[in-house]
């Protein structure tokens, strides 16, 4: 994989299409999902090679606890069964593993898990993994809102100087650069309530590729995109031009 041009500090990961895959070879959707844990491998090895940041992956929305119990059930368990498999190599190549979400709504195992990972990795520089789990865009901001408001209640902060800096503090993923590129698969041209504050300003990438056949080819294509890209930022192309954004 020739490296792109131009690379994006931080890349967010819509996994969409495992059970559509699945259903193509007419086996059951938890067949797509564990499908899908190789294309995870594909892109952490490939972010890691090309000195990406930060990556971020929808791995269960607030949401999808309206699908099936047994799927619902069978993602945990998979869950579980990554987790104990995945870390160790995952902290040997020096990836951080962070959970985002209300994790409150998984069961105690599983939160156990998550925190030992996370307690685990904790040190390590070379790639931000963010795993959103049991997450939705609304949910960030509402969280960093109740936050800002127990904060002016403590009086340290006023709602005069409440502004996007200020409430920007308490977004989950404060502390990483700024979101770049929002890649989506599977064929779907939505955000659906993913990363909706920290999106303002990245670039959308659709791809009709489902995500257990989303490989390192296919990330550096949605990057080779990415830096043709004219980011402004508000501004027009000759202030760009004299001076371009970071």
């Amino acid at each position: 994989m020739n490296a792109p041009a131009r690379v994006p500090r931080h890349i967010a990961i819509v996994m969409d299409g495992n059970g559509r895959w699945a259903r193509a070879r007419f086996q059951p959707r938890s067949f797509g999902h564990n499908a899908g844990r190789k294309a995870v491998r594909e892109v952490i090895e490939g972010c890691v090679r090309l000195g990406v940041e930060a990556l971020t992956l929808f791995a269960f929305s607030s949401e999808n606890w309206q699908r099936p119990e047994d799927e619902v059930s069978a993602l945990m368990s998979l869950f579980l069964r990554a987790l104990d498999k995945e870390v160790d190599e995952l902290h040997a190549q020096g990836v951080r593993v962070r959970f985002i979400g209300e994790l409150s709504g998984f069961g105690a195992d599983l939160r156990q898990r998550m925190h030992g990972a996370m307690e685990r990795t904790a040190g390590n520089t070379r790639l931000q993994l963010n795993i959103a789990v049991n997450y939705g865009g609304r949910w960030d901001i509402v969280q960093a809102a109740r936050q800002a408001a127990q904060a002016i209640g403590r009086g340290e902060l006023t709602a005069e100087t409440l502004d996007e800096a200020a409430l920007g503090r308490w977004m989950c993923l404060a502390d990483l650069p700024p979101l770049d590129l929002f890649i989506r698969t599977g064929g779907e041209q939505r955000i659906s309530n993913f990363l909706l504050w920290q999106a303002a300003y990245a670039e959308l990438y659709f791809t009709d590729t489902l995500w257990p056949d989303f490989d390192q080819a296919s990330l550096a294509q949605a990057i080779d995109d990415f830096a043709r890209r004219e980011r402004r930022y508000g501004r027009t192309s000759d202030q760009v031009a004299a001076a371009p954004p970071p």
